[in-house]
């Protein structure tokens, strides 16, 4: 009888599926992420479809971003959170409908303005509800510093790892968080700001970008002046409108972001003046 001799067993490579990866789960995060400041909501399966990996992938992505504060787990998904510090105000009139007034064209606006931010840069992000969408919107591992007047924008980035957070301080003032003062401007004195996203009351070619508040045009045209680069983020209903209180001229701009809604009459003095216009 001929004895088959044992081969020898070979140990086969190991190999980093394309579920385990690092950058594999980076990019279902900000998949996720961006899922959820689209809707509100994900659902597991969709998740699990459309990115190629298991359901128990999905779920276990889930759960990591819950553990971050990211989102919340629900029945089949996800949802995304409402800081608690805005909860006061649930029953305000004024700040439901300052919230809920061209909530989607925000929404565009703040996703197109986050994806123009570059890894690294310090970026100054000016008070109201359209700026408050550009940081729901930064990617993660971004490992930016961004420097901002408003309490609002500091609390909802404390739970981000990947951002550093310079506030202004100052006298807490006006419908929308923001922070002014001498104080205030005495800490930007300083500080070399790569990107500003300009928020306003109201854009117009010849007179700029302006608020009703003199104290926060003050604060915001002094951040203007130590920033290299300045984003504009209107929704359409802001031009044409003239604030009693300048931030900066037009001149100083260099891309405008805004909704669908601005027609080709609205947007064509800007062009004609230089800036990059960008339509969501």
């Amino acid at each position: 009888m001929v004895k088959r001799r044992k081969r020898k067993a070979t140990a086969k490579p190991v190999t980093e599926s394309a579920e385990s990866s690092q950058s594999g789960q980076q990019h279902r995060f900000n998949c996720i992420l961006t899922g959820l400041q689209d809707s509100g909501l994900v659902a597991v399966d969709d998740l699990s479809e459309r990115l190629g990996v298991s359901v128990v992938t999905i779920r276990r992505d889930l759960d990591l971003l819950e553990q971050q504060g990211l989102l919340r787990r629900t029945h089949g998904g996800a949802a995304s959170i409402e800081p608690l510090f805005y909860e006061p105000f649930r029953k305000d009139r004024s700040f439901q409908e300052q919230v809920e007034r061209q909530a989607g064209e925000k929404r565009r606006i703040g996703r197109a303005a986050a994806a123009l931010i570059d890894p690294g840069e310090t970026i100054a992000i000016t008070p109201g509800t359209t700026t408050a969408e550009i940081i729901r919107g930064i990617p993660l591992n971004s490992k930016i510093t961004v420097v901002t007047n408003t309490a609002n924008i500091a609390m909802e980035l404390s739970k981000r790892k990947d951002v550093s957070v310079f506030v202004t301080g100052g006298l807490l003032r006006g419908d929308w968080f923001s922070l002014v003062g001498p104080t205030a401007i005495r800490s930007l004195e300083n500080m070399l700001i790569h990107t500003m996203f300009i928020g306003a009351d109201g854009i117009d070619a010849k007179w700029g970008l302006s608020c009703f508040s003199s104290d926060e045009a003050e604060l915001n045209g002094t951040m203007a002046r130590h920033a290299r680069r300045h984003i504009a983020v209107v929704d359409h209903t802001k031009f044409g409108v003239i604030g009693n209180w300048r931030i900066c001229e037009t001149s100083a701009v260099q891309t405008l972001i805004t909704d669908s809604g601005a027609t080709d009459e609205m947007i064509a003095p800007y062009q004609k003046l230089g800036l990059e216009v960008i339509r969501v």
